[in-house]
């Protein structure tokens, strides 16, 4: 990163939020989403065996990465890899990618009965599994739970012995009908400048308050991508679960959800055009059945996932938690000689820092309101 830029990494140690040091690296991507693992990339040169010996205090697994504008955090998550390179001139250099703090759910497996007596309200379930990875020994990365409740009752059964991964068992329940979403939201203490990491979850959606976000075009908007892809989307979804075994002379019997049909789609006109996904680790149909309404209800008929790019300036002070706002664009073009105006929910943010008069901007990854 150049002298002036407006961004700090920020590395400490993942378990006590102690800093570690903080250092320059060039060519930084960063993405976050919500209900979906965002990435940090970025290169750390070593022209010196000062710089190596404080590169070499970060520690992948136990290193946890912030990314500061202006003061504020905008991204934080886990140093997962790194790697050391040196060319044919000698130059070496440290690549680091690191992933946000829900990664760590991927990294866990349940090792305890999870079996529910009755239902049990599903964001209950999520901040269990948050709550039973941080109780162990060394588990405890400072991930802050809330006290959210959908209404939305459910039951679940997770067995020690099946080696389930946290992560499965909470997309198991987030991407089923009536779900929810959720992402780890990074923040200061403006007052004391102590680091938060705050679990958030939402149903069926997470949002954020205040009010619309104007972006328009000509205007702050500096492109934008509204990409139409049936290939992706459906009219029919069936969801294949485990295999109950019987014995050795009888083949196993796969679990399978009903068809679930879109019929105003079919009504409409459309072919059939069949969705499918793989839940290995249950072996109930109804449960498969509500994971099949919202593979259908998510990919409806044609995937429409816009985009737009905007520079991030004085004229443009975007907040930093942008996940779950609401925008209004504005767009007048030759596609749009009349003018465009919608409503969207930013689901994905990527940030691309200024670097050898390259402007500093993010691209919006936005959800039809």
């Amino acid at each position: 990163m150049t002298a002036v830029s407006p961004y700090r990494v920020l590395f400490c140690d993942l378990r006590t939020d102690r800093v570690l040091d903080s250092l320059p690296l060039r060519d930084v991507q960063v993405d976050d989403y919500i209900g979906r693992t965002g990435s940090l990339t970025g290169t750390l040169p070593i022209p010196d065996a000062a710089t190596a010996a404080r590169a070499q205090a970060l520690q992948e697994g136990r290193t946890a990465v912030y990314l500061e504008r202006g003061g504020d955090l905008w991204w934080g998550g886990i140093l997962w890899t790194t790697t050391l390179t040196s060319d044919d001139k000698g130059a070496m250099s440290l690549t680091i990618q690191a992933a946000t703090f829900d990664s760590y759910a991927a990294r866990r497996r349940i090792r305890r009965d999870f079996v529910s007596v009755g239902e049990q309200d599903e964001l209950a379930f999520a901040r269990d599994l948050w709550t039973y990875m941080q109780d162990s020994e060394g588990g405890d990365i400072g991930v802050v739970v809330g006290e959210e409740m959908s209404g939305q009752m459910l039951e679940v059964s997770w067995r020690a012995t099946d080696e389930i991964v946290v992560d499965d068992a909470l997309r198991e329940i987030a991407d089923s009908e009536n779900g929810f979403e959720q992402y780890i939201e990074v923040s200061r203490n403006p007052d004391t400048g102590v680091r938060t990491k705050r679990l958030r979850l939402g149903t069926p959606q997470l949002e954020q308050g205040g009010e619309d976000l104007v972006l328009d075009r000509p205007g702050s908007i500096l492109g934008y991508s509204f990409p139409r892809d049936a290939t992706r989307g459906g009219t029919h979804a069936r969801v294949r679960g485990g295999t109950i075994e019987r014995n050795a002379s009888q083949e196993g019997r796969q679990i399978v959800s009903r068809v679930v049909a879109d019929r105003e789609l079919i009504a409409e006109g459309w072919p059939q055009i069949d969705l499918s996904a793989d839940l290995p680790q249950v072996l109930w149909p109804w449960r498969l059945e509500r994971h099949a309404v919202m593979l259908l209800r998510r990919a409806r008929g044609t995937v429409v996932i816009p985009e737009i790019t905007v520079r991030l300036d004085d004229r443009l002070p975007l907040p930093p938690r942008l996940l779950g706002r609401t925008v209004r664009l504005r767009i007048t073009d030759e596609w749009h000689p009349d003018g465009f105006e919608g409503r969207f929910r930013v689901v994905g943010i990527k940030i691309t820092p200024p670097q050898r008069g390259r402007p500093e901007t993010a691209e919006l990854f936005l959800e039809r309101r």
